[in-house]
């Protein structure tokens, strides 16, 4: 499984021609957040970033962190509540969603968003339109490993998949780490509560009938100890799992660490770079794959440093310019 590459390991030397739209007004925060997440994008990396919202408060934040003029703003007057979810964030024309994700479709560039999750994906997908024989998009996480990084597919886009959905997710998050992290010959996992076949729930069982068809290298199944184990280059399940174990996943490590801290077992130090390799902070949020443009959907409660992350995770990620397979569209038979 070598070849991998870290979350976030890629250089940010040189200059970006393509600008990057942030939803100035999503998150738990909005502007007090993104305008210094913008700012620090641009002047720490060179990130190009466009602030979409609501002008008046997006220029007075410019002006407190002495940014006025540095970036470019965009008015979008209807702000998308973070409780919104699916039609209802679409019906907004003058959100700083749809806006956002529009201007970045016209000027080819990438959006990013900490609105949401299912605002976002809507918006998005009414925006850039899916990718040739794709069902649904999923969100793509790539979480550290001792061998590299594991990608997590679907990490919060669609939390009731069909089983048919769940095998092309297998397929974006193959082209994923094939295309992104250098991953050659990806191994993918499916993720149920035994590895034996015939495990798992309906789903489950259901998705590794269509699997082992997939142009895909199919391990079979793995379990939720497996995820950070290596033992697969990507990990599959649906948006609703995918998402509490990515968040269980980052509580625990901080729960972990800080016992170990207080118990004095290691210093501070290195137990500060484990921790913050599965922060916000440094893998920024997670890729939406099966669009026609590059969106980035961060957390809610992210801040600064997290939100200018996520644009220059948005700004690396190249798209995924691989067909659907033939073959990607199972039709489904009864479950087995």
């Amino acid at each position: 499984m070598g070849g991998r590459s870290e979350p976030g390991g890629r250089s940010t030397a040189s200059a970006v021609a393509r600008p990057v739209v942030l939803d100035a007004m999503g998150g738990d925060h909005g502007p007090a957040e993104t305008v210094p997440g913008a700012l620090a994008a641009r002047r720490e990396h060179g990130v190009p970033v466009i602030l979409v919202g609501r002008a008046e408060d997006v220029h007075r934040e410019l002006r407190r962190h002495g940014g006025a003029g540095e970036v470019d703003v965009l008015h979008a007057g209807e702000v998308v509540p973070m409780a919104e979810r699916g039609a209802g964030a679409a019906a907004r024309r003058d959100s700083s969603l749809l806006v956002g994700c529009e201007a970045a479709r016209r000027q080819g560039g990438s959006f990013v968003s900490a609105g949401s999750t299912g605002a976002v994906v809507t918006c998005a997908v009414r925006a850039f339109g899916r990718r040739e024989g794709v069902l649904r998009p999923a969100l793509a996480v790539a979480l550290p490993t001792a061998a590299g990084s594991t990608v997590l597919v679907d990490a919060g886009g669609t939390a009731d998949p069909t089983a048919e959905m769940l095998a092309q997710f297998a397929l974006l998050g193959a082209s994923y780490a094939r295309c992104v992290l250098g991953v050659p010959d990806p191994s993918v996992g499916l993720l149920s509560i035994g590895a034996e076949p015939g495990k798992g729930n309906r789903l489950a069982r259901e998705a590794a009938r269509l699997l082992p068809g997939m142009p895909v290298r199919f391990h079979g199944n793995v379990e939720g100890h497996d995820v950070l184990a290596g033992t697969v280059d990507v990990v599959v399940t649906d948006g609703f799992t995918g998402n509490v174990v990515l968040k269980n996943i980052e509580g625990c490590v901080r729960t972990t660490l800080d016992m170990v801290a207080r118990a004095g077992i290691a210093p501070p130090g290195p137990l500060d770079e484990v921790a913050r390799r599965y922060t916000a902070d440094t893998h920024g949020g997670a890729a939406l794959l099966g669009l026609t443009g590059t969106v980035v959907v961060a957390h809610g409660s992210s801040g600064a440093a997290a939100l200018a992350r996520a644009c220059v995770v948005a700004s690396e990620l190249a798209p995924v310019d691989e067909p659907m397979p033939a073959n990607a569209r199972v039709p489904l038979g009864p479950v087995v």
